[in-house]
């Protein structure tokens, strides 16, 4: 399992297609919400209402670990490749080390320069979403 810092440094290294063409390959890797938290989804408990995308997010902590599920639809692969992107690094991690993740992802990754800023603004509400159900568990 890849970690953080080592995604972000490849994504800020990396060109602008590469960046783009790797959140549209961590998109396709996004797991199915599980069977469990459909009927909440349909509730419509846990959407980002922050984000254009009709996103629905769930943070998880189980003996210690954060756990991270989301449904996001496939019309969507930006956002849906930064959660999946976002899963694969902090999925098992302690919440202490979620909760301390940089405010500046966006940035750190020149994700936020390539993707505008309506898109980062949502983007940026799932992480802070995400480090603050993490911080709360």
């Amino acid at each position: 399992m890849p970690n953080l810092e080592t995604i972000t440094a490849r994504l800020a290294a990396a060109d602008r297609e590469t960046r783009l063409q790797t959140l549209l390959e961590y998109s396709r890797r996004l797991p199915d919400l599980p069977e469990r938290l459909r009927a909440v989804r349909a509730s419509g408990l846990g959407q980002v209402h922050e984000c254009q995308t009709p996103v629905f997010l769930y943070v998880e902590v189980a003996d210690g670990r954060v756990a991270i599920h989301a449904d996001v639809p496939r019309e969507s692969p930006t956002v849906r490749g930064f959660l999946s992107l976002l899963i694969a690094a902090l999925s098992g991690r302690p919440p202490a080390e979620v909760a301390a993740i940089p405010e500046d992802l966006l940035d750190r990754t020149r994700l936020a320069g390539d993707l505008g800023l309506t898109r980062t603004q949502g983007l940026t509400a799932i992480l802070r979403r995400v480090k603050r159900e993490a911080a709360s568990a």
